[in-house]
């Protein structure tokens, strides 16, 4: 009964859900960082950028135009840079499956080898070295790589690194949250109430943001919305202070 519960405790650690019905929040890292990175960004760069020109040109049109061609420009620039930064990683993984493979088929005592490794992980996660032996002789009975995928290399072979699934969502994030202010301004003629309305419309998206992160994460909500302002706001104050003085000086 003690090496069952065991045996089934590791091979089920990745889940989220377990039979307990506690939910993990790790699991969700991966596309909540995307998620949630690509709107921020999207939210403070386009507002940013939206608010420096209007530091230095009242004019609706420019304000917009470059509203837009920021949010085109971040679009691509994150899927660009998301799909180099998790193939980077995805061959990297590969790289180390290849090497283990490689591992197992090193000679004769290759196996024993293995198992004999793949016990001590467990004696190093708190197992007696003959229940961890035990464990790794079952666990083994199936795909050994993967079994020492996990637990030595700690990869998910179902679930390897997607460039191309992480470069969609953190452009679709960024667009998502660089429309709020471009859509906020882009209908108003006067500056005052231009202004006013993408200020507000973006700190409350970025509370927004910021529960809804938090939320998935299981984290504090309130920490988590008054965080994702204060960021936005200080990004968005600098921007327009540095164009601002830029103006002046250059009049």
């Amino acid at each position: 009964m003690e090496f069952q519960a065991v045996s089934t405790s590791i091979s089920h650690s990745k889940d989220p859900l377990h039979p307990d019905g506690h939910h993990h929040f790790s699991q969700r890292a991966p596309w909540l960082r995307a998620l949630t990175l690509g709107a921020n960004d999207g939210l403070v760069s386009i507002a940013s950028l939206m608010l420096g020109v209007s530091a230095v040109k009242y004019d609706r049109k420019e304000m917009v135009l470059s509203g837009i061609a920021g949010l085109v420009a971040g679009a691509c620039s994150m899927a660009i840079g998301e799909f180099i930064s998790v193939f980077s990683q995805r061959d990297t993984e590969l790289a180390d499956l290849k090497e283990e493979r490689l591992e197992h088929e090193n000679g004769p005592d290759a196996p024993a080898r293995e198992m004999e490794e793949l016990a001590q992980i467990y004696v190093g996660r708190g197992l007696s070295y003959y229940l961890a032996k035990q464990v790794a002789v079952e666990l083994s009975r199936g795909d050994v790589i993967k079994v020492h995928a996990r637990d030595e290399l700690g990869i998910d072979v179902d679930e390897l690194s997607n460039p191309l699934q992480a470069a969609v969502a953190s452009s679709l994030a960024f667009s998502v949250g660089g429309a709020i202010p471009l859509l906020s301004g882009a209908f108003i003629s006067q500056f005052r109430y231009r202004l006013a309305s993408l200020v507000i419309s973006s700190t409350i998206a970025l509370a927004v943001f910021g529960v809804v992160g938090a939320k998935l994460g299981g984290a504090s909500k309130i920490k988590a919305a008054v965080r994702v302002m204060i960021g936005g706001w200080v990004a968005m104050l600098v921007t327009f202070g540095i164009l601002r003085l830029v103006e002046v000086s250059s009049l």
